[in-house]
């Protein structure tokens, strides 16, 4: 097994943003490429996961000595990641032009929250304001309440780093056959819009009427949503198809024949009621052990700090004990290549690595 990973070689200059920047770097990080995090004099911005196997270089990028060390690595680089507005690296004398006019092969990765052109393009932007203009936030609430942020998951880290990380893969393959870099334009707003796909293939279909609550997988059924137990704990409930509701109910202890149709929408209201009450009978311990035997879709709800001991999770590694706490393993897994989490090397073996001079003292 070749414990290098797969991007081992590929080297990657990640002038440092928040959030999707890193993010999108630590993953090529933890394929085995070989990254240095460039940043101008400052305390951390970031810690934790999103900084693990990548040294720092500190650089003031109005100074001309610095500025030059910049475009040493761009040079040498494959792949280059920034998250500013538009506009920015291009003051700086490091926008997309000058460097494939200096390094043809680079593949230049640029993270936005509303991408490189567009009215809003010079905006500023969090996660909740992309997820605002999409239709995706509207869409998670439940019946008659106000929209509920899925903290700033879906349009920084999935929408944004994933989504980064996958442009830049698919350049690099085509540089194979092209021997050409290119521009990456990963916009937050466009990969809202992809993880919101089958939303728009089901109201297509018109089996999403478009009311928040009233659907599917909104909270509208009661074989999609969660519900509380005795103790006021949660249990997370996701059976969809025929089978996984026969075994809800049968868990339940509820007789079908005195229900509806699972799909009689009219009547879920009252159908989630008689599955809330029951719920409310046991704790989620109970109801757990009882699930766990069923195959039903129904799984407790767990706080991060349940969730670092729950045995599957062990079992697989999904969480790592790291130095300042519990953080996710790299994923996806790969047979003979995987990808791990890596020690960062100095900046000085880094940059002699790079065939670039010691970093300033």
């Amino acid at each position: 097994m070749d414990r290098s990973g797969p991007l081992s070689g590929t080297r990657v200059v990640e002038f440092v943003g928040l959030g999707p920047g890193p993010f999108a770097a630590m993953l090529l990080a933890d394929a085995g490429a070989d990254v240095i995090r460039v940043d101008r004099p400052r305390p951390p911005v970031d810690g934790g996961a999103l900084t693990r196997g990548r040294p720092l270089l500190n650089l003031d990028l109005k100074s001309t000595d610095d500025l030059d060390r910049a475009k040493e690595l761009i040079e040498r680089a494959d792949v280059l990641i920034e998250g500013f507005r538009p506009g920015v690296m291009e003051k700086l004398g490091l926008g997309p032009e000058p460097c494939l006019a200096a390094n043809e092969r680079l593949v230049y990765g640029r993270m936005t929250g509303w991408g490189q052109d567009g009215p809003r393009a010079w905006e500023a932007g969090h996660d909740i304001n992309y997820l605002s203009l999409t239709g995706a936030l509207r869409s998670f609430a439940r019946h008659g309440e106000r929209p509920v942020p899925p903290l700033n998951v879906v349009a920084d880290y999935g929408g944004g780093g994933l989504l980064l990380a996958f442009g830049i893969l698919t350049a690099l393959h085509d540089r194979e056959r092209s021997g050409r870099g290119q521009v990456v334009d990963a916009a937050m707003v466009d990969g809202v819009s992809l993880l919101m796909t089958g939303i728009w293939s089901r109201q297509a279909q018109g089996r999403w009427p478009g009311e928040p609550g009233r659907n599917e997988l909104d909270t509208g059924a009661p074989f999609y949503d969660v519900y509380t137990t005795a103790d006021g704990q949660y249990m997370a409930v996701g059976s969809i198809e025929p089978q996984f509701w026969s075994r809800l109910l049968e868990g339940l202890g509820i007789d079908p024949a005195t229900l509806p149709d699972q799909w009689d929408r009219d009547r879920w209201p009252e159908v989630k009621q008689r599955i809330a009450d029951r719920f409310a009978e046991r704790t989620r311990a109970e109801w757990t052990e009882i699930f766990d035997r069923l195959d039903a879709c129904v799984t407790p709800v767990l706080s991060m700090a349940e969730a670092v001991e729950d045995p599957h999770l062990r079992e697989r590694g999904t969480l790592l004990d790291a130095v300042d706490g519990p953080q996710p393993a790299p994923a996806p897994r790969l047979s003979r290549t995987p990808h791990a989490t890596r020690d960062a090397s100095t900046i000085e073996e880094a940059l002699q690595r790079w065939g670039v001079g010691p970093a300033p003292a």
